[in-house]
């Protein structure tokens, strides 16, 4: 009999320390990255959408909302007239606008344009400027060869790319970047002396290059509209 009471005492203790672990386990939380304080696990990585009781909760698509944003929202986001209005207007008509990717681009343009037109390059400066600008660089291409000229832009580099001006004129957007560049300029007559500049001096030349684009237009590419130097 003694041995069937001790079994049984067995039992009812067993049957207590379970009730108990299980009241810890409720007021402690379990090892699912939460305790009872509210912190997470730090060895246990959480997934963002991730809820306490285990279900996913769709995040909100971002670009979406950028994207569907209201015109005169973006007022909100800079003061009207300066550059990162401007930036917020053009990124409105057009969502897919990265002003990172677009000064990546102004500065492989520029080093295309200063090429061909150091080399009379007229086939490649036609597709990168628009019809005013392109009759200018033409006509100098066109009066340099007539008095047998011919010019040596070398770029050594960009020292600096920034945007300086932006705004939307209807559905075009307009960027003006200032370059800031290191150059070696010479230009050189029919018998090869040179005429103008020094082929051993680098010197610091800026420029202020506008760009546009038709944002309603299937064609991403920007043309330059408008340039000028500060010298």
């Amino acid at each position: 009999m003694g041995g069937g009471f001790q079994f049984i005492d067995i039992i009812l203790i067993a049957m207590v320390a379970a009730f108990f672990v299980l009241r810890l386990r409720s007021v402690l939380g379990r090892r699912d990255g939460h305790d009872g304080s509210g912190h997470r696990d730090p060895f246990k990585p959480v997934a963002p959408e991730e809820t306490k009781d285990g279900k996913v909760v769709p995040l909100p698509d971002r670009r979406h909302e950028d994207d569907v944003r209201p015109k005169a929202d973006a007022d909100a986001f800079a003061a009207e007239g300066t550059v990162d209005n401007g930036l917020v207007q053009i990124r409105v008509a057009d969502p897919d606008f990265a002003p990172d990717e677009f000064l990546a681009g102004a500065r492989v343009a520029f080093e295309m344009v200063l090429d061909a037109f150091a080399s009379g390059d007229t086939k490649a400066l036609r597709t990168l400027l628009d019809e005013g600008v392109y009759g200018d660089f033409e006509k100098a291409i066109r009066d340099r060869e007539e008095q047998g000229l011919t010019v040596e832009d070398t770029l050594v580099g960009i020292k600096s790319a920034d945007i300086v001006e932006a705004y939307m004129e209807g559905r075009v957007a307009n960027i003006t970047v200032k370059f800031v560049t290191e150059q070696v300029n010479v230009t050189r007559d029919a018998e090869g002396q040179v005429a103008e500049g020094n082929p051993n001096e680098v010197i610091s030349v800026t420029d202020f290059w506008t760009f546009a684009r038709d944002t309603k237009a299937r064609d991403p590419n920007w043309a330059l509209v408008a340039t000028h130097s500060a010298d």
